[in-house]
């Protein structure tokens, strides 16, 4: 099993990161903000996979071992906090708006200077009362603990078009529908419908993260036709697909 490292102080600053490149596993005891303002950026503990493109931002809270992955050429922000402005005591995805946007920037710009006094205190001061304003948004991929409910979802996620019922992969499980129906509301905190469509959203984010064209990326995620995806995603994500990385 690969060594945790253990960071005293979650780090603020700017990381650049190649698409593939990531962050190994790793913990500290502080509070962490991860914003990728280009690119893609996943966060993935034990729990699950936290997607997050140019208007999410991840929570990450003190003690959660996880680790980042980069989709895309991204440009990493990271803020380390104290405090637990959000009293979230588990990963989150939050909605980033234009101000938040540029505070992240600005605050990771220069992390050399002091977070608490002069002008980069009252950054600060201004980041974490938009942060307590920022919407949490639900857009968890949860992992299954429950072997046959994961090997659904391994099937799936090999191959997010598979447009298969829950029914007949229930049989590739060895199982009943009404059982994996059970599991996934019990394990996954949703029903089956809810889970395949967050699971194809995050790979559609990560395929068009990659340069795929938004046609390709459709039909490879299991949409019948483009305009059905673009659909889906623009009310996931507040914005169509094509624009994703325009912004």
């Amino acid at each position: 099993m690969p060594e945790i490292r253990h960071m005293p102080e979650a780090p603020t600053g700017r990381r650049p990161l190649a698409p593939g490149a990531g962050i190994d596993a790793h913990r500290h005891d502080t509070h962490q903000i991860v914003y990728a303002c280009r690119g893609v950026l996943s966060v993935t503990t034990s729990a699950g996979t936290w997607v997050a493109p140019a208007n999410r931002a991840i929570w990450v809270p003190a003690g959660t071992v996880h680790e980042h992955r980069a989709h895309g050429d991204t440009d990493l922000r990271l803020v380390g906090l104290t405090g637990n402005p959000l009293a979230l005591d588990r990963p989150a995805v939050l909605a980033v708006g234009p101000l938040l946007r540029e505070l992240i920037i600005a605050y990771t710009g220069d992390p050399r200077a002091p977070a608490g006094h002069g002008e980069r205190g009252r950054l600060l001061a201004v980041l974490l009362d938009q942060l307590k304003r920022a919407p949490e948004q639900p857009f968890h991929l949860p992992a299954p603990g429950d072997p046959r409910l994961a090997a659904v979802c391994a099937i799936l996620h090999r191959d997010p078009a598979d447009g298969r019922t829950l029914a007949r992969l229930a049989g590739e499980a060895g199982t009943s529908e009404r059982t994996l129906a059970r599991l996934c509301r019990r394990e996954l905190g949703m029903s089956f419908p809810q889970w395949r469509t967050q699971l194809r959203l995050h790979h559609a984010l990560l395929l068009l993260a990659d340069g795929a064209p938004v046609t390709a990326v459709a039909h490879r995620c299991g949409w019948a036709s483009a305009s059905a995806f673009i659909d889906v995603f623009r009310r996931a994500f507040g914005y169509t697909p094509g624009r994703a990385f325009t912004m």
